[in-house]
């Protein structure tokens, strides 16, 4: 169980060249969930974000801010994998994903997090569920969003409307079952995989409605190699779970 402040959970927050808007996030959190800890994962940002985010946990009084510091930027998955790992090691019960470009809200964490207390072990949240919103998207990248969702969900056979959403809430038991040593994915492929594994696995995953805001300070991270990457993953998970279902029925 988390705590109504959000004591015992982790925000991983990975980070490149995000110095503008790495304060705001975090003094967000601080305001939504006080008891919640926050660990920035930094790619060595040209920008310095990793020397504000250094400044901003010596600032924090009670202890609440971490910083990883990784020598070279290798994917959004090695940071998320990397954020994860060190909060194994801690006695966290619930490691939440969330971006630092403010797209995700902090006052809608408590969402995933009282989903987790009434026994989800994986909540996504969600902007293609009732209640889900999109503000200032481009038509074109929620197209592109909604495509990339409808394919996953039909290459897999996962009743999961928003996949590729980067706001989620792990039980810690999910990230010890499902193998993450042996993840090499990245992008949306990182986390269609990350869920995929968690629904084979046989988790309760569950999605709650959030309202995704575009950025308005830097630019996106998203590039034609990551997406060409998850639909040629996709397409092989989803044969490789119809192939394993007709051996079974054989």
């Amino acid at each position: 169980m988390v705590g109504a402040n959000g004591d015992r959970a982790l925000v991983v927050v990975p980070t490149f060249n995000e110095r503008e808007n790495l304060p705001v996030i975090v003094t967000r959190l601080h305001e939504a969930l006080p008891g919640v800890h926050v660990l920035v994962v930094d790619d060595s940002s040209p920008d310095g974000t990793g020397d504000v985010a250094d400044e901003l946990a010596a600032a924090d009084p009670d202890n609440r801010l971490h910083v990883l510091h990784r020598t070279e930027k290798d994917g959004l998955g090695k940071a998320y994998l990397a954020g994860f790992a060190w909060g194994l090691e801690r006695e966290y019960a619930v490691i939440i994903e969330m971006d630092a470009d403010g797209s995700h809200a902090p006052e809608q964490l408590h969402r995933l997090l009282d989903a987790v207390n009434d026994g989800a072990d994986l909540v996504i949240g969600s902007r293609y569920v009732p209640g889900g919103r999109l503000v200032n998207w481009p038509r074109h990248r929620e197209l592109l969003s909604r495509g990339a969702n409808t394919y996953a969900r039909l290459a897999l056979g996962a009743r999961v409307h928003d996949i590729t959403a980067g706001f989620r809430a792990y039980r810690r038991q999910v990230l010890e079952k499902i193998q993450l040593e042996t993840v090499q994915s990245a992008g949306y492929c990182f986390q269609i995989d990350l869920a995929w594994r968690a629904v084979r696995a046989g988790f309760d995953v569950r999605e709650v409605p959030i309202t995704f805001t575009e950025r308005e300070v830097g630019e996106s991270k998203m590039s034609g190699g990551v997406m060409t990457e998850a639909f040629l993953m996709v397409a092989r998970w989803g044969i490789e779970s119809r192939l394993e279902r007709f051996g079974r029925r054989s």
